[in-house]
């Protein structure tokens, strides 16, 4: 019978979270009895005793009828405020309490060592919390033996003729030989010296193969089998068995240890687990809990499924005889109290699973009790002449059996949730954390009459606050099917109602998959607790849909299918169109979509939207009726959509078509090549075939009715791209066609929106793809549009010329004539090969005007020119790629050398002397798609040999002058709206990302990039992703010379701080920030200094030789050097340096400044002290020198032990070779590697992350980047493409702003910032540069 609690201090939910949560990592909290500040001593556990108390039963009568006393629950966190535990008299203890209650005695044990993974010691520090108190006694009630003890306390008699099978029988003996080989080692011996060669953990799992441990390991036996081996071997000797199992926990936590029959008979399992504890020598860090592999992860199912099938197969007796469990509980307390991580962890893992499978058999039992229960009722409601007293009787006894095991089940289950889960749920290993929640959740679910108590689920809501991901991550698993559960929403109210806020917070959290399991969470509470989310709480999930991650994104896209996209086919039943035609059941939710679109003011992000919503919601391929929305006028019952309205839905069909005839999702949503499973692709194929067949009939009759308006003719004209080509002619629609293709010429006539064109164009290019039924109908059209293109641009250029020379003005309709005929020129030159129609002339001419000053047109209409004559190159290159094959190709090949050189020659002259900024941008974008285009790559073809282009260092000075210009800017023009901000800052990254692609193609030298990365960290917030990209791949290509670069950007901006020769102030804010650039460059090197060593040295000696250089002062001559302050920059770098490469550094040093050391001015001389102390720092031949003055910096620490002498060479006069500064030869760098192992890694400080939510959102900081803040601007994808490098291109594709952009400059979301350096990888992969193997020399 199921008692009710009635004493105690009432649960409060709405406390604070543990304290361990705000600050550090959590500890299992002091007792009350503790003075604050002082570390509570190791107090040993008291074992467990077998005492029944029913876990609900906290205060109040039992069933026994005697009154409980109150005792204090041990460990109580600070907040909690849990009910008191009662405590009855007990009677006398039976045979096998005698050895609990002398357990409970020991009160001198000694602290035992703390030690990390299996024998590495730690500090006390790093393992706060104490082991378990003592608990109190758990005794309510007097001790009986039930049957089920009686039926086990039956042992067959020694010498039976009982049949084992082989297996059963090698398993008994395997007990007796591991009590005998162990029966060697006595407790009174001294403890042995550990050996000096230590077995791997593997080694020593498998010596003894007998062993339960080794067994259960290779899992070559079903554990069914194995463990009713065990019984049999516990019902002949349970001593022997138990001592198996014993055994079998300690040599799964990785300790080679051996309990042996004395041990177990006269040592506390405390002093068993000390003895343990001396003889684990394993200093690997490793145990079978966390070592990898599929072996060590078969183990640990194997492990956990072990203790469950145990207890499962004893539960029926065994479990009740008061020897077993009461030996298990108490093994496993003792083990998840110790210091040592694999006896804590696996101790507790394996005490989690075993209060799994105690609620298993609490279940059984209860229904076994409610079935007896039943029986008994009716038995009893018989007449008195038909009930049989026999059956009452027996079924009372039953009955009384029954809840006399469900309280002794629930007596361990409390037990061990106070001694074991009460505080390791906060130990300061996260996976012992995740193993609490994870198991608490299985408790609740199944057994939720007991444990889904507001007493056990603020448990899981404080540790909601866990600093670790993957805790928060188990306790968000734990809680999703309760609130999936109709029966149990209404135990969760009161935890709902104090723990909402910080579940919805949840969803913005910074681990993915936290993120994705807590909306699915709001989900399940949105479905049973509709009531208790705010609207602000719904809003918060709302702007998730834009996330950058798709998971994250469409677990918020099933949060709005559940709170605004609910289907009700009611609201369109008898709504009708104004011909009659009825509406289809999408159209109210497609209206509630458009709706939503517009409000989230986002509406530049329409293909996230959809990406979110398309795979869970089958309104975003109703293709008929999205087209009816817009085909047909609304009926007398609804409203019509206004243009907004129309426009958005427009959008939002676009993006569907894309997304469903491609199956990828956007950029910046999940990988950059997604490979498609056959499935996908049969889903791909069958979308395609439906929205072709129905765009194929509707999309004329739409881009007829929305002709005039440019925004939703780009979006209508994308369509066809998306088609099935051959439908046109397998579904005979040659007139609808027709009908495309005459709306396509009429609208390239018609519009010059850029945007517009350029969709008509790459839908007309799409069209004509050769080798399809329909090319010939579509390649006659593609000539007629063009002829119209080229006529009137002819017709508008011979206007405008005629004007100017007559010396007439032109007025606007001319001017607006020739520059959006030369627009439509260049936009069709793009896609479209115009060479056959002859306009290179006409184009050079154009430009050639413009240069020289006589300048006929509009300056947009030459800047036109540029970029037609820029594709007509292109083209050019693609002809004579196709004539060199057939075997010619020696004209047009001179030809188009010809014409590049003379593009060339005039962008360089433009860039140069123009002082139109529109052309110089122009300008500078050509030459840089050029050069990437005509690069040394090309000379792997013998035929393109002559058309590789290099620049010179007077062109790549013209370029670097023109970035510092126009790109490393202030701005600071308040005038300027956001969005026009955005577009400028746009336009700058990709002029910064046009540069940097020639660094990292090889294009120019490594050190034409120093310009670039002396602003990393001024212009973080704008560019700092680009710098990264190019400062990782300049090192791949060579780290030598990206390590020089590093010191010349240092050097360029200490020479601006030092340009009249001024004492430097090394306080000031230019300084500190030359620190930072500094300390940014040395956290870019990682933390293999082996790897870099080469480069770290070398850079070292760029910043000596610059540091001595001039040695005199000439306003000082006793002074130090001018440059010296620069060695305090240089010291940012020492941490990098092996030990032994610091000698060979100081040496260098000392030889290029010996004089002049500190002398009355000390303070001038610092940084030369500074740096020397950083290098013999941890030396023990070379003392620390310091200062006559006091400096106030404090020194950098770095540690490490003292190197062994190695000579450094003679001190003769240093001609500034690099041969007497280099590092060790390459025979003495295994030497050096082994030596460096020792050394203390230095620190990373984290990059700031980019956010994850909404793409609009902006994190703006005024702190330097080390600090982990920063604003990521918004980005544009493939802004440093690579797509025009090797190889022969397709000259369509200009690599000019960004080749898989959008036309329109929009507010991309902060995701794009990845997608720009996709291609980045595939570059210059190990090629030396230019000037050789090593690269450019300084």
């Amino acid at each position: 019978m199921m008692q009710r609690r009635t004493g105690g201090k009432r649960i409060r939910m709405d406390e604070p979270p543990p304290p361990e949560y705000d600050s550090s990592p959590p500890a299992t909290p002091l007792g009350d009895g503790v003075t604050d500040g002082l570390e509570q001593p190791y107090t040993p556990y008291t074992p467990y005793s077998n005492q029944p108390e029913t876990p609900l039963t906290q205060g109040g009568l039992d069933t026994s009828g005697e009154h409980d006393g109150l005792v204090q629950l041990h460990a109580v966190p600070p907040q909690s405020h849990l009910s008191h535990y009662v405590q009855q008299p007990q009677t006398p203890a039976g045979p096998f309490e005698t050895q609990f209650d002398q357990q409970c005695q020991l009160q001198t044990m000694s602290k035992v060592p703390e030690v990390q993974g299996n024998g590495t010691y730690e500090q006390n520090e790093q393992f706060e919390q104490p082991p378990t108190p003592p608990p109190p006694s758990l005794s309510t009630r007097p001790v009986r033996t039930a049957r089920g003890r009686q039926r086990a306390a039956v042992t067959p008699a020694a010498g039976g003729n009982t049949a084992h099978s082989v297996r059963r029988a090698a398993v008994v003996a395997a007990v007796a030989v591991a009590a005998a080989a162990a029966a060697c080692s006595s407790p009174d011996e001294p403890v042995k010296k550990r050996r000096q060669n230590k077995k791997p953990v593997t080694e020593s799992l498998s010596e003894d193969e007998n062993s339960l441990c080794f067994v259960i390991r290779l899992g070559r036996a079903s554990l069914q089998q194995v463990v009713d081996d065990w019984i049999e071997s516990y019902k002949a000797d349970r001593d022997g068995a138990l001592l198996s199992l014993m055994q079998f926990f300690i040599n799964a936590s990785g300790c080679k240890g051996k309990i042996s029959p004395d041990m177990q008979a006269s040592m506390e399992h405390a002093a068993i687990i000390r003895k343990m504890t001396e003889e684990f020598d394993e200093e690997s860090g490793e145990y079978p809990l966390i070592m990898t592999g599929q072996q060590w992860k078969k183990f640990r199912q194997n492990f956990c499924d072990f203790v469950q099938v145990l207890v499962k197969q004893c539960q029926y007796s065994i479990i009740y005889d008061q020897y077993l469990m009461d030996n298990v509980i108490s093994l496993l307390t003792g083990l998840s109290d110790s210091q040592v991580r694999a006896f804590r962890h696996t101790a507790t893992l394996a005490a989690m699973k075993l209060m799994t499978a105690l609620v298993d058999v609490a279940l059984t039992v209860s229904v076994n009790l409610d079935n007896t229960q039943r029986q008994y009722e009716a038995e009893r409601q018989k007449a008195r002449d038909k009930r049989a007293s026999d059956r009452l009787e027996s079924l009372m006894a039953k009955r009384q059996e029954l809840e006399e095991n469900m309280d002794e089940i629930k007596n361990m289950l409390t037990y061990m949730f106070k001694s074991v889960f009460v505080h390791r749920y906060r130990d300061t290993l996260p996976e012992i954390r995740s193993i609490c929640m994870a198991e608490i959740g299985v408790w609740m679910k199944k057994f939720h009459q007991n444990f889904l108590d507001d007493s056990y689920l603020k448990y899981i809501g404080w540790t909601l606050h866990d600093k670790v991901g993957e805790v928060r991550l188990k306790c968000l698993q734990a809680l999703q099917p309760l609130y999936a559960s109709e029966e149990l929403k209404g135990k969760l109210e009161l935890f709902t109602s104090k723990f909402k806020d910080r579940i919805v917070s949840m969803t913005l959290d910074k681990e993915y998959d936290v993120a994705v399991q807590a909306v699915k969470l709001v989900i399940s509470i949105l479905k049973h607790h509709r009531d208790i989310l705010t609207d602000k709480d719904c809003e918060h999930v709302y702007e998730l849909v834009y996330s950058s991650h798709r998971g994250v994104a469409q677990a918020a896209g099933e949060f709005l299918n559940e709170r605004l996209f609910v289907p009700d086919e009611e609201a369109v039943a008898g709504v009708r169109t104004r011909r009659g035609k009825h509406r289809l059941p999408n159209t109210p939710l497609l209206r509630d979509l458009v709706q939503f679109f517009i409000e989230s003011e986002l509406h530049e992000h329409g293909a996230y939207l959809v990406d979110s919503l398309i795979e869970s919601n089958e309104m975003m391929k109703d293709w008929e009726c999205m087209t009816d929305l817009l085909l047909e006028e609304a009926g007398p019952s609804e409203e019509p959509l206004d243009d907004r309205q129309e426009t958005s839905l427009i959008e939002i069909m676009a993006c569907c078509i894309r997304q469903a005839a491609t199956g990828e999702p956007p950029v910046g949503r999940g990988p950059t090549r997604k490979v498609l499973s056959a499935k996908e692709i049969k889903q791909v194929q069958e979308d395609k075939a439906r929205l072709t067949e129905h765009f194929i009939q509707t999309l004329p009759a739409l881009l007829r009715k929305y002709l005039a308006d440019p925004e939703k003719i780009a979006n209508l004209m994308s369509i066809p791209q998306y088609f099935d080509l051959e439908m046109y002619t397998t579904s005979r629609q040659e007139k609808n066609l027709d009908s495309l293709l005459k709306l396509i010429t009429e609208i390239v006539e018609k519009h010059t929106d850029s945007e517009v064109l350029e969709t008509c164009a790459k839908t007309l290019e799409v069209l004509c793809t050769e080798d399809t039924a329909i090319y010939t109908r579509c390649d006659v059209a593609r000539s007629t549009l063009i002829d119209g293109v080229v006529n009137h641009f002819r017709e508008a250029m011979d206007d405008y010329i005629t004007l100017i020379a007559g010396e007439e003005e032109p007025d606007e309709d001319e001017t607006f004539s020739v520059v959006h005929g030369l627009k439509k020129v260049s936009v069709v030159y793009s896609c479209h090969n115009m060479g056959p129609w002859h306009l290179w002339d006409h184009l050079i001419r154009c430009i050639v005007e413009a240069k020289d000053g006589g300048r006929t047109l509009p300056d947009e209409a030459v800047k036109h020119c540029m970029s037609a004559a820029f594709y007509a190159i292109l083209w050019e290159q693609k002809h004579v790629e196709e004539v060199a094959e057939r075997g010619g190709g020696g004209e047009e090949l001179e030809l188009l050398r010809s014409h590049l050189h003379s593009l060339m020659d005039l962008m360089k002259e433009i860039l140069l002397t123009s002082n139109n900024q529109m052309l110089k941008e122009e300008a500078y974008i050509t030459i840089c798609d050029l050069l990437i285009q005509f690069c040394k790559q090309l000379e792997s073809n013998p035929w393109q040999r002559a058309l590789v282009y290099e620049p010179d260092r007077a062109l790549q000075q013209m370029l670097n002058d023109f970035i510092q210009s126009y790109v490393f800017i202030e701005d600071d023009d308040d005038e300027q709206d956001e969005h026009t901000k955005i577009e400028e800052l746009h336009k700058r990254r990709n002029f910064l990302a046009s540069f940097c692609k020639l660094i990292v193609y090889n294009v120019m030298p490594t050190k034409v990039a120093a310009d670039v990365f002396k602003h990393y960290v001024k212009y973080y917030n704008d560019y700092g992703d680009i710098i990264k990209a190019t400062l990782g791949k300049a090192r791949e290509i060579n780290k030598v010379n990206c390590a020089r670069t590093m010191a010349l950007s240092l050097t360029m901006l200490f020479r601006d701080l030092n340009g009249e020769g001024m004492r430097i102030n090394r306080q000031g804010e230019d300084f500190i920030s030359l620190k930072e650039l500094a300390k940014r460059f040395a956290l870019s090197f990682g933390l293999d200094a082996v790897k870099n060593r080469e480069a770290i040295t070398a850079l070292h000696r760029e910043g000596i030789l610059f540091s001595v250089d001039p040695l005199e002062n000439p306003q000082d001559p006793t002074g130090p050097p001018l440059n010296l302050p620069f060695l305090e920059i240089l010291t940012e770098f020492t941490n990098k340096l092996l030990k032994q490469d610091k000698r060979v550094v100081l040496a260098y040093l000392d030889r290029r400044i010996t004089a002049g050391m500190p002398s009355s001015r000390g303070e001038d001389w610092q940084p030369l002290l500074m740096y020397r102390n950083s290098l013999v720092h941890g030396e023990t031949d070379l003392p620390p020198q310091t200062s006559k003055r006091a400096y106030s910096r404090k020194k950098k620490e770095n540690g490490g032990a003292a190197a062994d002498e190695e000579d450094v060479g003679d001190d003769g006069d240093d001609g500034g070779s690099d041969t007497e500064f280099q590092a060790p030869s390459s025979t003495s760098r295994k030497t050096s590697r082994n030596k460096s192992r020792g050394r203390a890694a230095a620190p990373i400080v984290p990059l700031p992350r980019p956010p994850s939510t909404s793409p609009s959102t902006r994190v703006n900081s005024e702190s330097s980047p080390s600090k982990g803040s920063g604003f990521l601007p918004p980005a544009t994808p493939s802004e440093i493409s690579p797509d025009r490098v090797t190889g022969s291109p397709r000259p369509w594709k200009r690599t000019r702003w960004s080749l898989d952009r959008p036309r329109r400059s929009k507010l991309y979301p902060a995701s794009y910032r990845e997608e720009e350096m996709e291609g980045w990888e595939e570059a210059s992969q190990g090629v030396p540069e230019e000037e050789g193997e090593g690269g450019p020399t300084y």
